[in-house]
C-alpha cells in the first residue's frame, strides 16, 4: 500500500486502548495501523505518544463584545495558538446579536474565518433572539446544513433568555435533533449582588467572584436540566465550576436524563484569590463562572477522575489586559462590572490536563484522550475525527510526555498579552501536529500555512442520533 506519510515507532492512544503501532496516512486519511510501514515521508515517534488531535469544543474567536471592546484573537491567531497546543479542530460560536438573523450571523463568521485558519473549525450557534422566524425557519434550516448545536445563556443582559424562551428554543432542538448547550448562572441574583457591591463601593475585580456565587450557578444548573426534562431533550452544561452544580447534574442523570458535563482548566488551576491581584491585576482572571476555591478544585478533579465530566474544554475567550479595548477599558478601570468576561487558554488546555492529570496519575491516557478529543467528536457529530483508527481523518498530535516547560505567555501564540497560567510548570507538551495528513507544526515550529483549515459541517449529536453515549 502506497503511503504519503507514516508515523513510526510511537505509542498510540485512543479513548479505549494504548498500543505500539506505526500509523500510515494517504490522502489525508489514516489507512493503516501496523509495524514496519514505509511511506514517501516518515516521522520518527520513538519515545513519543501519538494521540488524536485535540478538539476544543468551547472557544470564542472574533466575537462581538460591545462598548468598544475587541476580542484579542481573530481566526488566524486563535487557530494558530490552538495548533501549538496540540489541537486540530476548534468549535467557535456564531453569536446572533439582537435583531440579527441567525443566517446572517453564520455568514459573517464564515467571512472572518475564510482563508485564515491553521486548523479545522466547526461553528456552534448562539441564540440570543429566538423570534418565531428564527425558531420556526432559520434554526431548523441551519441544523439541516450541519450546524447541529447551539448555546443559550441564562446570564448577561442582551444575551440571556428567560425560561419561556429557553423552553421554546429547546423545543426546536427536540424537533430537529440539535444539541442545546447552556451557560448556567442566575442573572437576577447576580444583578442583585452587583447592586449591593456597588452601593458599598466594593468594585475591585475580586467582587466579580462574590457577585457570581456558587448558589447562582447551582440554581441555574438545576433549572436548565429541569427545563430540558420538560421538553425531553439532552443538554450540555458548560464550564461547570463546582461540586454543587455537578451534584445537580448527577441527580438529573439519576432520573435518567441525558446531561453532558463540561469543565475547564480555570476551575482546576485558579481560585477566587487570583482576582485579588494588586493594581487591578485581578482583572486578568475575570471569567464566568469565576474560579472558586481549593475545595471546589478538588470537587472538579473528583468529577474528572470518577467520570462525571464528559468534556474538558478551554472556554478560550481572550481579551488583552493592558488595552483600552480590553480588560482595562475606561469603564473597566473603575469597576469589575465593566471588565470583559473571559480568559485565554486554548493553547494551554491540553498540557495542563496532561501534566496535572496523566503525569500525576489522576487519570490514565485513554481518559485524557476521551476528555480532550474523542468525546467532543462523538458528542458534536464530528464523525471522522477524535480517534486514531483506519478511515478517520489524519488529525494527530505527537507528544513528548517527559519534556518539562514553564508556561510563559512570551512563548505562546494567541493575541492576548498575558496568560492566566503564567509560571505554572508542566510535564508533557505536543511537539508535532498533523492536520489531515499535513504537518502543520514540527518540533515546536510552524511549518504549515494558514488557510489549510476548513469549516466542517457536523452530523446530529450522538445523544440525539443513537442511544450510545460517550467514551
Amino acid at each position: 500500500m502506497s503511503l504519503d506519510l507514516a508515523i513510526l515507532g510511537g505509542t498510540v492512544a485512543t479513548a479505549s486502548d494504548v498500543f505500539r503501532a506505526d500509523v500510515g496516512i494517504r490522502d489525508g486519511t489514516i489507512v493503516q495501523l501496523g509495524l514496519g510501514l514505509e511511506a514517501r515521508e516518515t516521522i520518527d515517534a520513538t519515545d513519543r505518544l501519538v494521540l488524536p488531535g485535540g478538539i476544543d469544543s468551547h472557544v470564542h474567536i472574533s466575537q462581538p463584545s460591545g462598548d468598544g471592546i475587541v476580542m484579542a484573537d481573530d481566526f488566524e491567531s486563535g487557530t494558530r495558538s490552538a495548533l501549538f497546543g496540540g489541537n486540530t479542530t476548534v468549535l467557535p460560536f456564531c453569536l446572533q446579536q439582537k435583531g440579527q438573523s441567525l443566517r446572517a450571523a453564520v455568514e459573517a463568521y464564515h467571512r472572518l474565518a475564510a482563508g485564515n485558519c491553521y486548523i479545522d473549525v466547526s461553528f456552534h450557534l448562539i441564540v440570543s433572539d429566538p423570534t418565531p422566524a428564527v425558531l420556526g425557519q432559520e434554526l431548523p434550516a441551519l441544523v439541516a446544513d450541519g450546524y447541529t448545536s447551539f448555546k443559550v445563556f441564562m446570564t448577561y443582559e442582551g444575551l440571556r433568555l428567560n425560561d419561556a424562551e429557553i423552553l421554546a428554543t429547546m423545543d426546536t432542538a427536540q424537533r430537529t435533533g440539535a444539541l442545546v448547550m447552556v451557560h448556567c448562572e442566575n442573572e437576577d441574583a447576580i444583578r442583585y449582588l452587583v447592586g449591593r457591591h456597588e452601593a458599598a463601593g466594593d468594585v475591585r475585580p475580586r467582587a466579580h467572584a462574590t457577585t457570581r456565587p456558587i448558589v447562582a450557578e447551582r440554581e441555574a444548573t438545576h433549572r436548565a436540566v429541569s427545563l430540558a426534562e420538560v421538553v425531553d431533550v439532552p443538554v450540555v452544561i458548560v464550564h461547570v465550576s463546582n461540586g454543587a452544580a455537578l451534584g445537580e447534574i448527577r441527580a438529573a442523570r439519576g432520573r435518567g436524563r441525558k446531561v453532558v458535563a463540561e469543565t475547564c482548566p480555570q476551575y482546576l488551576m485558579l481560585t477566587a484569590n487570583d482576582l485579588d491581584g494588586m493594581d487591578w491585576e485581578g482583572a486578568k482572571f475575570v471569567c464566568s463562572p469565576p474560579p472558586r476555591d481549593e475545595a471546589e478544585q478538588r470537587a472538579c478533579w473528583t468529577g474528572i477522575e470518577q467520570g462525571d465530566f464528559d468534556l474538558f474544554s478551554s472556554d478560550h475567550c481572550p481579551f488583552r489586559y493592558d488595552d483600552p479595548a480590553g480588560k482595562l477599558n475606561p469603564k473597566g478601570r473603575t469597576s469589575f462590572a465593566h471588565v470583559p468576561n473571559g480568559i485565554p487558554g486554548v493553547e494551554t488546555r491540553l498540557p495542563i490536563l496532561f501534566s496535572e492529570g496523566v503525569s500525576k496519575g489522576r487519570i490514565d491516557l485513554p481518559r485524557f484522550v476521551a476528555l480532550t478529543s474523542t468525546n467532543h467528536a462523538r458528542l458534536y457529530g464530528l464523525e471522522r475525527k477524535g480517534s486514531i483508527a483506519v478511515g478517520m481523518d489524519a488529525d494527530i498530535a505527537i507528544w513528548d510526555p517527559m519534556v518539562r516547560r514553564t508556561i510563559r505567555h512570551a512563548d505562546l501564540h494567541d493575541g492576548a498579552d498575558y496568560s492566566p497560567y503564567e509560571g505554572i510548570e508542566v510535564t508533557g507538551w505536543p511537539q508535532t501536529v498533523i492536520l489531515g495528513g499535513r504537518v502543520m507544526a514540527r518540533d515546536g515550529a510552524l511549518v504549515g500555512t494558514k488557510g489549510v483549515g476548513r469549516h466542517v459541517p457536523r452530523a446530529l449529536s450522538s445523544l440525539a442520533a443513537r442511544p450510545a453515549g460517550l467514551a
